[in-house]
């Protein structure tokens, strides 16, 4: 079948190409280049979310996919009129379900001096195919001055390296700093990690962070979010300001989901006493519009999360909240399957999981 370049007729349509005789590059692993979400990205040879032997014992997907940089953030300031990123991939990641600019694209956002609020630039667009890596370039038009800027990179993509070109004779320094509380950090599956956001920086999990000007860790794995006991034993020593536990699609059925749940929470507690728990059930439920065999099915797994939560207030815990699955998204247009949020599904999900924050912010209680 013959194939059609929609660049052809609309320029719009078409990433922007780098010819800059000017360019100077850097690699965003060297100071004063800051990069967040990631582990030992300084010398680690490839990006990467867990340490390998970590993800070795929890499981063969979660070692497939703890390269994937979703989560993963650089921050640098710059007085360049433009932004160039060259990335090197080792391989590149396809889904039928998700747009390339999402799975192997970086967006990028400038971040204002306080560090409290961050706007949308653009994407740094990907090929239609994709060999080793690619070469992309934002221009900052309207911008005028020391920008302090933040790249998000891709979802659902193995990074080796990534480095950042400026125009030659151009200023750069260091980011604005997340302000000093230590991370978010998400467990969960595929939603959690981003499917399916039409760009990094639309994962519900990115604007959750970005609204509270917060670092966060994404350890969402596709389809393999199943709180295995080395996974949960190393997030329980990461340095955390909340959880948020949110892997109930992954549990392969409800008697799977009962018999780890609630040994994640105890986990998580054993180290982290007293931060803000966030417990999610999956967010299908408007899918259904008859008592078919997936509502129920979210039901059952719905009370296996509220037994959790019901435990944790049992024990004294006032630091747990729970957030019910059938009110993250509102109608059918919030999914591209029926199950993976739409960025329209994600924004709904960060409504809710940042008025929840907000609650416990109000309270005090968010460090």
């Amino acid at each position: 079948m013959a194939t059609f370049d929609i660049g052809q007729v609309d320029r719009n349509m078409v990433a922007e190409t780098v010819n800059e005789p000017n360019l100077e590059l850097y690699d965003v692993r060297e100071a004063p280049f800051q990069i967040y979400g990631l582990y030992k990205p300084q010398t680690e040879p490839v990006f990467k979310r867990i340490p390998t032997n970590v993800a070795e014992k929890t499981s063969k997907g979660v070692l497939n996919l703890h390269t994937n940089t979703a989560g993963g953030r650089v921050r640098f300031s710059t007085d360049s009129p433009y932004v160039v990123i060259k990335a090197v991939m080792p391989q590149v990641g396809i889904s039928i379900k998700m747009p390339r600019t999402g799975s192997s694209g970086f967006d990028l956002y400038t971040d204002s001096a306080d560090g409290s609020d961050s706007f949308y630039v653009g994407t740094f667009l990907p090929p239609s195919v994709i060999n080793d890596g690619y070469t992309a370039k934002l221009a900052l038009d309207g911008i005028p001055g020391m920008r302090a800027l933040t790249i998000n990179f891709p979802l659902y993509n193995d990074v080796t390296a990534l480095y950042v070109g400026i125009a030659k004779g151009s200023r750069l320094e260091a980011g604005v700093p997340y302000r000093g509380t230590a991370p978010i950090v998400f467990y969960g599956s595929s939603i959690t990690q981003g499917a399916c956001a039409s760009r990094p920086g639309n994962a519900y999990t990115a604007q959750v962070a970005r609204r509270f000007g917060m670092d966060h860790i994404n350890l969402g794995f596709s389809g393999n979010g199943k709180a295995e006991d080395a996974i949960l034993d190393y997030m329980a020593g990461l340095d955390m300001s909340v959880f948020v536990s949110d892997y109930d699609h992954n549990a392969p059925d409800p008697t799977y989901l009962e018999k780890t749940h609630c040994k994640l929470y105890k986990a998580i507690r054993a180290t982290h006493p007293d931060i803000p728990y966030i417990m999610l059930s999956r967010p299908d439920f408007y899918a259904y519009q008859k008592p078919l065999a997936g509502t129920m099915h979210s039901r059952e797994r719905r009370a296996v999360v509220m037994n959790t939560y019901q435990y944790a207030m049992a024990q004294g815990d006032q630091n747990v909240y729970y957030i019910d699955g059938e009110q993250l998204l509102p109608n059918d247009s919030c999914t591209v399957d029926a199950l993976h949020p739409s960025d329209l599904g994600f924004y709904f999900m960060a409504e809710r999981v940042s008025a929840t924050l907000q609650q416990i912010k109000r309270l005090g209680k968010l460090s």
